[in-house]
């Protein structure tokens, strides 16, 4: 467990300071490309949900495997050679900067009042359409995307990491990565679908929890943290998602607007519950904000993350110790 902890610490750092090299292929790459062979080959046809779970089962231990090996090798070579692997594969499975990056590039067209900009850029991390959307609805697509994402792409990664290293922060990457490209409620994906959806489900519940609860607790806000609270109470279990909700609610009661509402994909309306309060309307500058209560929750969430670690590893050293004395 050290030296997760160690890892985590440095894939962290190397995230925010370096983050996803545009010279290198990425991993999730692979790990799509992967899923879209499946999704070509075998949803069709007949008992399309077993083969989901045997298409989610495949592609998770495949890489994971592949992960596993990696570490174990570089491990043997030498320790330092082993964190440094480790290190670098963590990092490629969280995404601050690119989070980060993204949010910024719809807020300064929008600043500017570029619109058609934009939508366009909105457009490259939402799947709603964004063609008419207007200022609030562009902010409040912004704002849901880095709730959600700090969550997905930074703190549930970490949070996996801690309990089984690099190859279980793949593991739940792919995971992710699957849900994000099959796990849909529709004709074509509901049955082929479900096992991605469903595991995705699982491995986020905890982590989207305590991102909400850390969400709240290290953030400033001019309500009550205890009001705070009770939205999240109130309307996180609102959201579609068993997950979602919880760091996006707690993100529109820290940031007291009202995020939620009527998306269209594809020409479909589709009508979420609100989430939050509109105290404020949604502005510009609460992408910022947002961007900012993301990167100080991620920050404040390693640190318990390795403090926690730390004192789980010195309880362990210390039984061990003691059934031997």
């Amino acid at each position: 467990m050290v030296n997760h902890l160690i890892c985590i610490g440095l894939a962290y750092i190397l995230d925010k300071v370096i983050g996803d090299p545009k010279s290198i292929p990425h991993p999730v790459r692979f790990f799509g490309a992967f899923i879209s062979y499946f999704d070509k080959k075998w949803n069709k046809g007949s008992s399309k949900k077993w083969k989901g779970i045997w298409m989610i089962l495949i592609v998770t231990i495949f890489f994971t495997l592949i992960a596993g090996g990696f570490v174990f090798v570089s491990y043997r070579l030498h320790v330092l050679f082993g964190l440094f692997i480790e290190t670098v594969i963590i990092t490629f499975m969280i995404a601050e900067k690119s989070l980060k990056e993204a949010a910024v590039e719809v807020y300064e067209p929008l600043a500017r009042n570029d619109m058609a900009q934009a939508r366009i850029k909105l457009s490259w991390i939402v799947g709603r359409d964004t063609d008419t959307l207007g200022e609030e609805e562009i902010v409040r697509g912004t704002v849901e995307t880095v709730a959600e994402n700090t969550s997905d792409a930074v703190t549930a990664p970490l949070f996996w990491t801690l309990i089984g290293g690099a190859p279980l922060a793949v593991f739940y990457r792919v995971a992710n990565t699957a849900d994000a490209m099959v796990g849909y409620r529709n004709e074509k994906y509901e049955q082929f679908g479900y096992a991605s959806a469903k595991l995705d489900d699982l491995l986020n519940y905890i982590p989207s929890r305590l991102t909400a609860f850390v969400m709240i607790f290290v953030n400033r806000t001019s309500r009550a943290k205890k009001e705070c609270f009770r939205l999240i109470r109130r309307d996180a279990k609102k959201h579609p998602s068993p997950n979602s909700g919880f760091p996006e609610t707690a993100m529109a009661a820290l940031l007291g607007v009202q995020l939620g509402g009527r998306n269209t994909y594809k020409g479909i309306v589709s009508t979420r519950a609100k989430l939050g309060d509109a105290i404020h309307a949604l502005k510009a500058n609460h992408i910022q904000r947002s961007v900012q209560i993301m990167e100080r929750t991620n920050a404040c969430f390693v640190l318990l993350l390795i403090l926690g670690g730390g004192l789980i590893a010195m309880a362990v050293t210390w039984i061990k110790s003691s059934l031997f004395i």
